[in-house]
């Protein structure tokens, strides 16, 4: 860090990043299992480019956050998509590049990427 102004910019990456995960209730969640098998498997990027493709494409209605255990270890990362109406999306053995590719076609457009799904996993 250099200057005052490279710092405010930090700021306001760091708010802008806590507004993604605090947005409304009745919004479209993504919940990111980081428990000790997540976050060995690789769930923090996942997170991190959920949150940095949502912010990219100005998403502030759907909340990212975390939680323990989703409970089906040999598929981790796992990642759980809840829409308005009360639906959800199974997620496993999550990249940041699928990430990239579930906010463009799942959140955006309303394409469940079925490939990236538990059923296709189990298959």
């Amino acid at each position: 860090m250099k200057s005052l102004a490279e710092l405010e910019q930090i700021r306001k990456k760091a708010l802008e990043d806590v507004r993604l995960r605090n947005s409304e209730k009745d919004s479209t969640r993504v919940v990111v299992g980081m428990a000790t098998c997540g976050i060995a498997a690789g769930a923090r990027p996942v997170m991190n480019a959920f949150i940095e493709e949502l912010g990219k494409r100005s998403l502030g209605n759907i909340k990212v956050t975390m939680t323990g255990c989703i409970g089906v270890c040999r598929l981790e990362p796992i990642v759980e998509v809840f829409e308005k109406n009360g639906t959800k999306v199974t997620y496993v053995n999550m990249t940041p590049e699928k990430a990239v590719r579930i906010v463009a076609e799942h959140l955006v457009n309303g394409r469940v990427c079925l490939d990236y799904t538990i059923g296709a996993a189990e298959k």
